[in-house]
């Protein structure tokens, strides 16, 4: 049986990247225009951290506007509405980005309705999810963009594919499935609770795996030659039991990677597949977001 063509996150990656630096630099040599990107971090969670730096470092490496607020941990919901607000009618911020989780008892429901809907270059005010599923030029969430570039790279026209989405949450598993369907898929959107889901998956030609459970896709839910998107970063125990046995861990997926190589066409590892595209195409919303603000169609 031949090894499922893997989808390498950081080629695209790099070309989205590539791209963005060279319209931040059309945007400054013809406009004036230096797109601006603003990440709020509070607490510090390692995971976090990690994200958020490599967001500020590239962001300056395609010629952006970057600053990170970082925020100490006990800080009030008030404090952290006020610096949303600020940069809410910053001129020289065209982005904002709230990084997620907050610690308790931070509340993000209340930040994320303040946020402008055209400097949330995240897609999760209630405005762009609206006009997602209304068809409408919107700003749409990193992840799910970042997975149907991977697809229409991979596979072409997507039109007419059976796309099977295993997770409903806001950020991932409910836009992608409405970038399935302007793409002309037939979308089911799987769950928990699906009955009969490995049967369900089995049904798709692309099958996109965002539960956040280790390895729970199992190879024989894969359909032969799917294209299956792995968007989970779980971390689990080295299965080496001394390694285990020192307390070291490892990143894998939703999809039990091994398994489903031997049935999928092709398929995205982790890490190295979803994620990197996720800060990639977030370097893209800010300078999609700058345009519109300036009024740059």
């Amino acid at each position: 049986m031949a090894q499922a063509q893997l989808i390498d996150g950081k080629v695209y990656a790099e070309r989205v990247r590539a791209e963005v630096a060279a319209e931040v630099a059309e945007l400054k040599a013809n406009h004036g225009l230096q797109p601006g990107l603003a990440v709020v971090l509070v607490g510090d969670d390692p995971a976090s951290q990690i994200y958020v730096r490599s967001k500020g470092e590239q962001s300056l490496a395609a010629g952006m506007h970057s600053v990170t607020h970082r925020l100490p941990e006990d800080t009030t919901q008030a404090e952290l509405e006020r610096l949303v607000a600020e940069l809410n009618v910053d001129p020289l911020i065209h982005g904002i980005l709230v990084q997620l989780p907050l610690p308790k008892p931070l509340d993000e429901k209340p930040v994320l309705a303040m946020l402008t809907p055209d400097k949330d270059v995240d897609g999760l005010t209630v405005a762009n999810a609206g006009r997602l599923a209304n068809g409408l030029p919107a700003l749409v969430p990193c992840t799910p963009m970042g997975c149907m570039i991977m697809l229409r790279e991979t596979m072409g026209s997507l039109a007419g594919k059976r796309a099977v989405v295993v997770g409903r949450s806001v950020l991932v598993g409910r836009p992608i499935a409405q970038l399935l369907l302007q793409a002309d898929c037939t979308v089911t959107i799987a769950h928990s609770r699906t009955a009969d889901l490995p049967g369900v998956c089995r049904e798709a030609d692309i099958l996109v795996a965002a539960v956040g459970r280790p390895r729970m896709i199992r190879g024989d839910w894969i359909k032969p030659g799917a294209a299956v998107i792995d968007v989970g970063i779980n971390r689990v125990p080295f299965d080496d039991p001394v390694k285990a046995a020192e307390g070291r861990t490892k990143v894998v997926g939703d999809v039990a990677f091994k398994e489903a190589s031997e049935v999928a066409g092709w398929i995205t590892p982790v890490p190295g597949g979803v994620g990197l595209m996720t800060v990639a195409v977030l370097l893209q919303n800010t300078v999609k977001a700058a345009r519109m603000q300036a009024g740059l169609a």
